[in-house]
């Protein structure tokens, strides 16, 4: 499934959960666990209820704060709070990222460790509770990729616990770098900085894929502003590939981070490139050795990542190597259905066997080889095994 989100109003936490509570109105149910979990103050309540502005219907998403909340939190405090709260691994994942987003833009902004920033207005509890809540949907409904069409950037001024600052403010003006933008003329704060981080976070795609979709869910999140000749509303509509003819193959979008290291020991590098795919979110790692400048030879590193974890992917490319700098794009990649089951041979070993479907109708069978040596003792022993059991996989299979 792909996400599009289309701004109209703009973008901020709460209607980015309106808005996907309003198309899947039953992970009401998720929203009210992870909230839960977070063990809330006496007063704070939070919840969608349906709203109309006189041109849309949709869906707001409110939170009620206590009589006093501090609006002061340490970045550090509040990721305490999520990592001892009781909520699922995912969710706590996404939350404490979009959280360490928006401490690493205004630690850039007043020149502190994003560990030493401590949040104003997004310290608050709402704010808060419109991030977990947005973790929990993001992670609930699972969509495969995001897109989004261009931001309104809004103008004037806003206050803050700094005081008056200029729109976007500085932490959402560098949240928001490397997307497209588009200026309507209407005065007033259109992307909050709540809404760029999770915007940062999911990474979309600027615009739809271009490939046939199939349209699904839309929803609706309205914003507390009113913007004059427009509805503050967030867009989201949910896209699956239209299955037009039996599909063999699928189209997805991808992060490739690129480098070369000439000064790492091979020792190190290997242990670096372990750790790499090792992480959530990276597809592969492969390295090549190639010429450089004065024929000296270096390794050329690739890492495959989802969009959702490119950024950290990067970061840790720097840190577990000793390159200087990395070549970062999104790419498409198309991959065959597969499948992978598991079968028992004559000889009582369990063997995983990968199938494939290729585009002509046939389908291929790939035992895995750490079974095979486990199974088998010598060169001819698993040569054997492994053709005797793709040829019969498919055949047993049905196929």
């Amino acid at each position: 499934m792909h996400i599009h989100l289309e701004p109209v109003g703009g973008i901020a936490g709460d209607m980015f959960a309106a808005a996907l509570l309003d198309a899947w109105p039953a992970q009401a149910r998720s929203v009210d666990a992870a909230l839960a979990a977070l063990d809330l103050p006496d007063g704070v309540a939070a919840g969608p209820a349906p709203f109309n502005d006189g041109t849309l219907t949709g869906t707001r998403f409110l939170v009620a704060p206590p009589r006093r909340d501090a609006h002061h939190r340490a970045f550090r405090d509040i990721r305490a709070m999520l990592e001892g709260a009781r909520l699922e691994p995912g969710v706590a994942r996404r939350a404490i990222a979009i959280f360490a987003t928006l401490a690493e833009a205004e630690g850039r902004v007043h020149g502190v460790a994003a560990e030493d920033v401590s949040f104003h207005e997004v310290g608050a509890w709402d704010s808060i509770v419109d991030i977990v809540a947005a973790a929990a949907l993001i992670d609930g409904i699972g969509a495969t990729s995001w897109s989004t069409a261009p931001l309104p950037i809004g103008a004037g001024r806003v206050r803050s616990a700094h005081g008056e600052l200029p729109v976007p403010p500085p932490a959402t003006a560098l949240l928001i770098e490397g997307f497209e933008i588009v200026d309507d003329g209407r005065l007033g704060e259109r992307v909050t900085p709540t809404g760029a981080a999770i915007l940062r976070h999911l990474a979309p795609a600027p615009g739809l894929p271009r490939r046939r979709l199939r349209m699904g869910r839309v929803g609706y999140g309205f914003g507390t502003k009113r913007f004059p000749g427009i509805s503050n509303v967030l867009r989201v509509s949910a896209f699956e590939d239209a299955m037009h003819a039996p599909v063999a193959s699928q189209d997805e979008e991808i992060g490739a981070i690129r480098f070369e290291v000439d000064d790492q020991t091979p020792e190190d590098l290997a242990i670096g490139l372990d750790r790499l795919r090792a992480l959530p979110g990276v597809l592969d790692v492969l390295q090549c050795p190639v010429f450089g400048k004065k024929g000296r030879m270096l390794a050329q590193i690739q890492v495959l990542a989802r969009l959702d974890v490119l950024d950290a992917a990067a970061e840790a490319c720097l840190a577990q190597t000793s390159t200087l700098g990395l070549r970062i794009e999104r790419v498409t990649r198309r991959v065959l259905a597969r499948s992978l089951a598991t079968r028992v041979d004559a000889g009582g070993a369990r063997i995983r066997v990968k199938t494939a479907n290729r585009p002509d109708g046939t389908t291929t069978a790939k035992a895995d080889m750490d079974d095979i040596a486990a199974a088998a003792g010598d060169r001819a022993a698993r040569e054997a095994l492994r053709r005797r059991i793709e040829d019969t996989h498919g055949t047993e299979d049905g196929r």
